[in-house]
């Protein structure tokens, strides 16, 4: 069962009924179900409004059903919002065995970022450029192929990210290829993937839903978005359309489709 904030306000009835219709996200079960004492069991479908508030408040706001030696922390992120509304990002850590203990990063699934086209891009070269598109998150880089000489170009190329446990926005540039010297940058913004992870986690499997609207990325002064992009279950897919205005340029304006892909 997804969560969308950990510090729980008071619940409608219909908060609830959607929370428990949704169905269960192995990823949070394994870690918010992974000791559920005997005598208690979780809700079923002729379980009154009160068992089940009872049940989620015991799982998520008391975390009565963890494994004793794991921590959770929440971290607060701005913007992050949810169709609106405000929301936290989980980040769920087992201390080390030792202090000197090196950690991989454990990964909760991954991003497919199509960079579907560019519009009205910065001149870096006599009359035009040649640019190519950077994504990166923490140590992960992936790029597009170069457009040659091309203010307008067109990609449509996929470009695939893994996403770690305790994740941040992804980090989109443009640049402009030289032979001879350093590549110009050419702009550039960040992709929040936080309002989508929210929503494809309380939702779970995508494919057992038709096509709707699940969530919403808000267009704001502080981020690079044109315009609201909203969150949608497409063909069984959880996908995102977003058009960002670059940053730190004259001009230029990137499009492109996020599609998260659970393990």
């Amino acid at each position: 069962m997804g969560v969308l904030s950990v510090t729980l306000d008071e619940w409608t009835d219909e908060d609830i009924e959607a929370m428990v219709e949704v169905g269960g996200n192995s990823f949070a079960n394994s870690i918010y179900e992974a000791h559920i004492p005997e005598g208690v069991s979780k809700p079923g479908p002729d379980a009154s409004i009160q068992q089940r508030t009872q049940f989620i408040r015991s799982k998520y706001e008391l975390q009565e059903f963890l494994k004793p030696n794991l921590k959770i922390s929440s971290k607060n992120s701005q913007a992050d919002t949810l169709q609106g509304s405000p929301s936290k990002k989980m980040s769920f850590r087992a201390p080390s065995s030792g202090s000197n203990a090196i950690q991989k990063p454990v990964t909760i699934g991954h991003v497919k970022i199509t960079i579907l086209q560019g519009a009205n891009l910065a001149v870096r070269d006599m009359l035009s450029s040649d640019p190519y598109v950077v994504v990166s998150l923490g140590e992960q880089k992936a790029q597009t192929t170069i457009q040659k000489s091309n203010l307008n170009p067109i990609w449509n190329e996929e470009l695939m990210l893994s996403i770690p446990e305790d994740y941040g926005p992804i980090k989109l540039q443009v640049f402009d290829y030289d032979t001879f010297s350093a590549d110009d940058i050419m702009g550039e913004a960040e992709i929040d993937i936080q309002p989508m992870l929210t929503s494809a986690m309380a939702y779970g499997d995508a494919s057992q839903f038709g096509d709707m609207q699940i969530g919403k990325w808000l267009q704001s002064h502080d981020n690079a978005l044109l315009e609201d992009s909203t969150v949608n279950i497409i063909d069984g897919k959880v996908k995102q359309e977003v058009s960002l205005q670059l940053q730190n340029v004259e001009s230029g304006i990137i499009y492109l489709e996020v599609e998260w892909i659970p393990l």
